[in-house]
């Protein structure tokens, strides 16, 4: 008999994931699928991300770094916020991560003990849900409603702490299933709440860079002590590279540290050598970001006549989340079939919502306007 932890048993699975499995499995045995199940740009890693890597290749020895991160690039990612939106951030404040998911875990387990009850929105991202469960800590949901454009607020926020005595909260904008965006100031108005609540405040910033037409502003503008989190994997189109940040209060800063050195020593050393360059290809990225705005243009404008018009708003990200409850209430069967039948892989919404999710699925157009043309067209035959 081999034991299986209880935390282990309460880790749900990443249903994106698992049609991802299912669609490269497709791929392999020949068939022509049309990947919009995972958050992943199509494009490669800006050419001066790929070059800087090769460089240090070429030297040689590849060595561990710092537990916190290449002084270097700690302190270009200071200066980005800086440049970016105004605000001044300490070099000594921002901790390289292997990938956001670290970060997550490094914020979760230098704020929390177990036990504690963490806001979440809901629908959400569900790794959030599943490493607060696999720590011992309890996530709460915060059920987004369509009045506030399905982003979180200071009033829902004191409504859930009201009913659950909340320990902390995490919010993301823009949002992942949705793309939504939390507004300048309703994310003032929530730092606010939080800190009158005596709530740390944690902000998912990871899909900044990639906005349509609506700002997004990052949660250290209302709160220099927020938790922020963020990542080179979508914007900077480095998924595989596993990098990421965090900036966080000073009296953060060594307890993180201390638990970096030994969850994971530090971040690959030629992911953070790329991390560094990634900042110098801002017009090869923002390209690419204007072809997820072409994409978004064909499904929003698609989707309504095949049943799929019910959406969030899709401020940013590279996500459409549809309501598909004319269509089907099980979401889940409704993936299969549409991988089997159509050649489209998509994620069912159970993934970010266990409540409501059954009639749910999100899409990504992180793909090539080809692929999301092809894809509109395979959807219209087969659900015709």
């Amino acid at each position: 008999m081999i034991p299986i932890s209880r935390r282990a048993a309460a880790v749900a699975p990443f249903l994106a994931m698992d049609v991802m499995a299912a669609a490269a499995g497709k791929a392999r045995a020949g068939e022509d699928v049309v990947r919009m199940e995972v958050g992943q740009p199509s494009a490669p890693a800006p050419r001066a991300v790929i070059a800087a890597a090769q460089r240090a290749l070429e030297g040689g020895r590849v060595p561990y770094t710092e537990a916190l991160g290449m002084p270097e690039l700690r302190a270009r990612i200071a200066r980005d916020y800086r440049e970016r939106y105004g605000v001044a951030v300490a070099p000594e404040r921002v901790v390289v991560t292997t990938g956001s998911s670290a970060g997550f875990i490094l914020a979760f387990l230098s704020l929390f003990d177990a036990g504690a009850r963490v806001g979440v929105p809901q629908p959400g991202y569900p790794a959030y849900h599943n490493i607060l469960a696999a720590l011992d800590l309890v996530p709460v949901p915060m059920r987004l409603r369509a009045a506030d454009r399905y982003a979180p607020t200071a009033a829902l926020l004191r409504e859930t702490h009201a009913a659950h005595a909340l320990s902390g909260v995490l919010v993301m904008s823009p949002a992942n299933p949705s793309g939504t965006v939390i507004g300048e100031a309703a994310l003032a108005e929530l730092c606010a709440a939080a800190r009158a609540l005596g709530l740390p405040f944690v902000s998912d910033e990871i899909y900044h860079g990639l906005g349509y037409g609506v700002p997004t502003t990052t949660a250290l503008r209302s709160d220099p002590n927020a938790i922020v989190i963020n990542s080179f994997s979508k914007y900077h189109c480095m998924t595989g590279w596993r990098v990421g940040w965090m900036v966080v209060p000073d009296a953060l800063v060594r307890p993180i540290e201390r638990l970096a050195q030994h969850l994971y020593i530090s971040a690959p050393t030629l992911s953070q050598v790329g991390a560094l360059a990634a900042f110098d290809a801002t017009e090869e990225l923002d390209a690419v970001r204007d072809g997820y705005a072409r994409n978004r243009a064909i499904l929003l404008d698609a989707f309504p006549g095949l049943g799929l018009g019910r959406t969030h708003p899709v401020d940013g990200a590279f996500y459409l989340y549809a309501d598909v409850a004319r269509l089907t209430n099980d979401a889940s069967a409704f993936c299969r079939r549409m991988l089997d039948e159509a050649g489209v892989a998509a994620t069912p919404g159970l993934d970010f919502d266990r409540e409501a999710g059954h009639h749910h699925v999100r899409f990504s157009f992180a793909g090539s306007e080809a692929e999301c043309r092809e894809a509109v067209r395979r959807l219209r035959i087969w659900l015709a």
